[in-house]
């Protein structure tokens, strides 16, 4: 019973620090010294827009709030935002049960996809937003 006892408290004083909680906050004025393992993640920081994106690398990843207005073949639609329209690329896996109208707006994430002179959103995730 010693010895459980010996091996228990050992187990315990070496695995306490690997259950040590580190988070924090990761935004505007967090300091970069700080480990992120955790926390508040401010969610807009990578949003972009149908203009920018226009400028954006090949294969760059991208995150679009707005609309789907237009179905314009089986998986490719036209996505509106307040600074203008794009073609994005839908696979049916993607919508995860997802059910949009035109006039419900949405979170797009996906990578921009440019070949010669046109270009699109693949996108990867669509979530609906409730505002």
């Amino acid at each position: 019973m010693k010895k459980f006892a010996a091996i228990a408290a050992i187990m315990m004083m070496t695995t306490a620090p690997v259950f040590a909680a580190q988070g924090g906050f990761n935004g505007p004025s967090a300091t970069q010294t700080q480990t992120q393992t955790g926390g508040f993640v401010d969610n807009d920081a990578n949003l972009t827009t149908a203009v920018k994106v226009k400028e954006m690398k090949d294969d760059s990843w991208v995150k679009l709030r707005g609309n789907i207005t237009q179905r314009l073949s089986d998986d490719r639609y036209t996505f509106r935002d307040e600074t203008g329209t794009l073609n994005v690329e839908i696979d049916h896996k993607r919508w995860n049960g997802v059910t949009v109208t035109p006039q419900d707006k949405v979170e797009i994430q996906g990578k921009v996809d440019k070949e010669w002179n046109d270009f699109e959103i693949d996108v990867k995730q669509v979530i609906k937003l409730n505002k």
